[in-house]
């Protein structure tokens, strides 16, 4: 009977998570597509309105709305799968310390538990997905029509196979890792707060996911940030001979060239977007595992 129950929280895990991320990701592809070409630029310092200059462009030279989906498709799978998997391992790395623990509720976790849970979902998540998002980058950061851009998911990934091989595929996968935090640090948050309004209040509603979904972000988001430009300057087209000396050489490199600002680029379109993202996913995600529970 438990295993039974555990099959069954394991599937609603999933499918919820699936269908937040497809979701989510439908909505929001084109705040990507922004926030990746500011991340990548390494020649000219944030300033106020590059969004808007960036947006224009794009529009003007690349084909006008369709451009701002160019890498839909992998941005599709890599948030499809990330979220299934990471509300998969989420859900049992929960049950597992809690069995541990010899507590009844997710309560007699703590902080600790909800970090360690979110931190060792997101090393699973990471490692599983990191091929997807490596063709997902490359893909937003050119339009269709650049000298060497991807024309599809699938030329992309025989495209790495042929020219870097397996290890291609994992490039940006240490800052990768270093923003499991982000999504430990997230969930800490987000778990405490709704066990401080299930005090209050006898069932959560939309307006409760939306608010403590969004401030546990922000407060993710704030702290964390620098790791996603690392990442996706890792991860861009000929990042291999730009940054021979890795994660730490990119660093060396932003702070030479351009300053603390550098590490923060595309942060303006990255909050607009992950706030909405945020909430179509949590709220997705929360109204999918109640219909199926």
């Amino acid at each position: 009977m438990r295993e039974r129950n555990a099959s069954s929280v394991s599937y609603v895990e999933t499918v919820a998570g699936f269908t937040a991320g497809t979701v989510s990701t439908l909505c929001l592809h084109p705040l990507d597509l922004v926030k990746t070409r500011l991340q990548i630029d390494s020649i000219s310092r944030s300033r106020v309105g590059g969004s808007i200059r960036l947006i224009r462009n794009v529009y003007k030279t690349e084909g006008g709305i369709a451009a701002f989906y160019r890498g839909l498709s992998p941005n599709i799978i890599g948030n499809s799968t990330s979220w299934a998997a990471y509300f998969l391992f989420y859900g049992n790395i929960k049950d597992f310390l809690r069995h541990e623990k010899g507590v009844d509720s997710e309560d007699g976790l703590g902080a600790s538990g909800y970090f360690l849970a979110s931190g060792a979902a997101g090393v699973l998540t990471s490692i599983l997905t990191n091929p997807v998002w490596v063709i997902k980058t490359r893909m937003l950061s050119t339009g269709s029509s650049a000298p060497g851009a991807y024309p599809s998911f699938i030329a992309g990934a025989r495209q790495i196979l042929a020219s870097e091989g397996l290890a291609g595929f994992y490039r940006g996968l240490v800052p990768s890792l270093f923003g499991v935090s982000h999504g430990a640090f997230q969930f800490m948050a987000y778990e405490k707060l709704k066990s401080h309004r299930l005090k209050t209040v006898r069932e959560l509603g939309n307006l409760d996911f939306l608010f403590i979904s969004g401030l546990s972000k922000i407060f993710a988001g704030c702290i964390t940030y620098p790791y996603q430009v690392l990442r996706t300057r890792l991860q861009a087209y000929h990042a291999s001979l730009v940054y021979r000396g890795g994660v730490w050489d990119v660093m060396r490199q932003i702070w030479r060239q351009e300053g603390i600002t550098g590490f923060y680029k595309g942060l303006g379109p990255n909050l607009v977007r992950v706030l909405p993202s945020t909430w179509v996913t949590f709220l997705v995600y929360e109204n999918t595992k109640g219909l199926l529970l």
